[in-house]
Order: C-alpha cells, then sequence, then structure tokens
C-alpha cells in the first residue's frame, strides 16, 4: 500500500468513527464518554495530517539535495506477472541509470517464487538525478502474453514507482519515540554474515504505520543508516503530497503525478507500443524503452512540468 493510500484509508476510517460516536451524543448516560473518544479521534487525525514534517517544509522543499534518490519499484495488481514486470521495471531503470553514468545501489529487496519482484528499493547518485527521475512516481502498466502463460491469452498487470529525494532529519522532524525498531536475518544473497547474523533492519513510524526496511548491507549499522533515509524520505513526501493536492484543489487542477495516478502504458500484444499518458509521447520501439532509452519521455515531462 502506498503511502498516499494508507493516509486516506486512515482518515476516512477515523472519520467514520467519529460520525458514528457523534451519533450517541443525544443519550445523556454516554454523552461524555463519547465527546472524548471524539476528541481522542480528532488528535489522531491531526497526527496523520500535520505531526510528520516541520513547519517549514516548503523551505526545506527548495533545499533539498537533488543529485540523489531513492527508487522503489513494487509489484501491484496482476499476480505472478506484475511480479515479472516490476522485474523488468527494474532492469529499465538500471540499464537508463547506468546510460547517463549515475551511481546506483540496491537498499533493499523482497522477492515472490521464481526471483519475481515484490518490491525493491535503490539508491540512485547523479547530476540532478531528482528532478531527472522524479515524474517517473505512478503506476505503470501493461498488457502482452506472459512466457508463463501456455494458452496465449492476453493479461495485464501494474507496478507502482516511487521516486523519493534524500532529505535530512533537518527537513523532516521525526520523535524517536515514534519509531519502533526491528532487526532480523536477511533472507537475500550475501554471504554467511548476512544471512545467519540479524543484519537486517526494519524501522515503522507508528503515527502513520510506514515501514521501511534494509537488509542489502553486511552492517546491521549500515541498514539502519540506509532505512532511516527512506524512513525520512517517506514521511517527506508525505507531507509534500498532502501540501501539493491541497494546493491543486485550490488552483482547479486535475493533472497529477502520484502513486495512485497511472502515468505510462506498455503494450506488447497484440501490438507494441509504449505510451505515457500525461504528455502523449508514445513511440513503437518497446525493446529499446525497456532497455532504458527513457529520454524522450523524462524530457517531454520536465518541458510540461516548466510550462504548466
Amino acid at each position: 500500500m502506498s503511502i498516499m493510500d494508507y493516509l486516506k484509508e486512515q482518515i476516512n476510517h477515523i472519520n467514520k468513527r467519529i460520525e458514528e460516536v457523534k451519533s450517541l451524543l443525544d443519550d445523556p448516560e454516554i454523552a461524555e464518554l463519547a465527546k472524548e473518544e471524539i476528541a481522542e479521534l480528532e488528535k489522531q487525525k491531526e497526527a496523520l495530517q500535520s505531526s510528520v514534517v516541520s513547519p517549514q517544509s516548503s523551505e526545506n522543499s527548495e533545499s533539498l539535495t537533488t543529485d540523489s534518490c531513492i527508487l522503489e519499484v513494487r509489484s501491484a495488481a496482476g499476480g505472478d506477472e506484475a511480479g515479472i514486470f516490476a522485474g523488468d521495471l527494474l532492469r529499465m531503470y538500471t540499464r537508463f541509470v547506468q546510460n547517463q553514468g549515475w551511481k546506483i545501489e540496491e537498499l533493499d529487496r523482497s522477492e515472490g517464487k521464481l526471483g519475481q519482484i515484490k518490491e525493491v528499493v535503490l539508491k540512485v547518485k547523479g547530476k540532478d538525478v531528482y528532478n531527472k527521475l522524479k515524474y517517473e512516481s505512478g503506476v505503470h502498466r501493461v498488457q502482452r502474453v506472459p512466457t508463463t502463460e501456455s494458452s496465449g491469452r492476453i493479461h495485464t498487470s501494474t507496478a507502482t514507482v516511487a521516486v523519493l529525494p534524500e532529505v535530512t532529519e533537518a527537513q523532516v522532524t521525526i520523535n524517536p519515540s515514534e519509531i519502533a525498531f526491528e532487526a532480523f536475518r536477511s533472507g537475500g544473497a550475501g554471504g554467511q554474515n548476512v544471512n545467519k547474523v540479524s543484519t537486517a533492519v526494519r524501522l515503522k513510524h507508528i503515527p502513520t504505520g510506514i515501514t521501511v526496511t534494509a537488509q542489502t548491507e553486511r552492517s546491521q549499522l549500515q541498514n539502519r543508516e540506509n532505512a532511516m533515509k527512506l524512513l525520512l524520505a517517506k514521511l517527506w513526501a508525505l507531507t509534500q503530497a498532502q501540501g501539493k493536492k491541497e494546493q491543486e484543489k485550490l488552483k482547479g487542477e486535475i493533472r497529477q503525478a502520484s502513486w495512485g495516478t497511472q502515468i505510462r502504458s506498455y503494450v506488447l500484444h497484440p501490438y507494441h507500443m509504449v505510451k505515457d499518458l500525461r504528455t502523449e509521447v508514445e513511440t513503437s520501439d518497446t525493446d529499446a524503452v525497456l532497455d532504458g532509452d527513457l529520454t524522450p519521455f523524462i524530457e517531454a515531462e520536465l518541458k510540461l512540468s516548466t510550462s504548466s
């Protein structure tokens, strides 16, 4: 579940509960208890909406380091085929990063059966990398006949991509007491130390429920530092997305690039076409795109963003 989906779900749940409790205010025997519960629910909602990032978030946004970012690819709807597609996107972005001369480091990976990707988290470093990749965030949809499909049926599946800036604790306010820490044994490759010692790290931000893991380093300390970077980035993105949503309401804008928005369609059967649904840029050379040729899409999105 994405950060925005989680936030929306929790706030909706709290709002429903508030309405249910309000119906009890007319009962004199439990009215006081109802008022207390409503007050507590309002506090919980406020914590979700505004307690994550410091009030200077707009200034923090301007001071972000754009030469480093976190890229997350996660399988979504479509079962095993979604995991295969997530692997294809991982390869696509890896090739693109390498072609740009940027550096890439894997922070975390979760696989399904047959090595299919459930989720992979990468750290990418390069000149202005965040500004060039940030519009890749969203839902990517593929239509094709999977190699695992013996009857030739066309499948549609999706994967989500999130691109987050690397932020510091100076840009995000976190109460250490609100972070739950857990060390566990890594399930991936890395040698005896990684697999037999609890070097992997899981961090959970209790107010929002956001959970991150890091397990690719041999040292628990290194994994903890990577997990904290990922948690800070997700919490920053959460509040920025909330602020952007409010701005769009005021401006009456519809266009939005977020985790819940489908941004690109990859059709590999019965014809070949990759189309960006925001810029209308498309190509029939699907092999080139999946091999890392993303420049036409990224340049078009950058141009659109500067003109809007």
